[in-house]
């Protein structure tokens, strides 16, 4: 069963917005699904020869952040400092050090903003907060913003020309319909 329905007839070979729309909805798919994490370590010579050290130097490197790229981790990168770092992993891996130990050794030796999710402290206070801050100050601006419009300027008060047009059609100035029912 296709996902969409074939392109109309009158649409001609070049395709129509269904046809783009197919060749659309195939490329996100294949975005979503292709595995490009796997693409970062390239160089079958800088993956570890045991299958469960390498796993875990994956594991760990999804946690450390590329500098270069900032929002990547180094498992994800293909920068030359992300590949060093994966080196630096795997050394540290084959040298014995727990996965606390190789994060403790970049976090001595890069700071806090080689981590991926850096510990809360008094100096990365700032860095935590500000998601938070920037939800409740866009709320708050939104609920102002809301609060300005429902609280318009009253309307100017009617003339009476307006005032009389209003009692020929039946309706009092408030909006309200005459004794007798009727209503404009």
């Amino acid at each position: 069963m296709p996902l969409l329905p074939p392109p109309h007839a009158g649409e001609g070979r070049g395709g129509g917005t269904t046809a783009r729309l197919r060749r659309g909805l195939i490329a996100l798919l294949l975005a979503l699904f292709l595995p490009l994490h796997a693409l970062a370590v390239s160089n079958p010579a800088d993956m570890l020869p045991d299958p469960a050290q390498e796993e875990r130097a994956r594991n760990l490197g999804r946690d450390i952040r590329c500098m270069v790229c900032q929002n990547q981790s180094i498992e994800d990168s293909e920068a030359p400092l992300a590949r060093d770092l994966r080196l630096i992993v795997r050394e540290r891996i084959t040298a014995g050090d727990s996965d606390a130990e190789v994060k403790d050794f970049l976090h001595t030796r890069y700071g806090d903003y080689v981590l991926l999710k850096p510990p809360f402290s008094w100096s990365t206070a700032v860095l935590w907060a500000t998601p938070v801050v920037a939800l409740l100050l866009g709320g708050s601006l939104i609920l102002g913003l809301r609060r300005r419009n429902a609280q318009a300027i009253a309307p100017p008060p009617l003339t009476e020309e307006e005032r009389r047009r209003l009692s020929a059609l039946g309706v009092t100035p408030d909006g309200e319909t005459r004794q007798d029912g009727t209503r404009a």
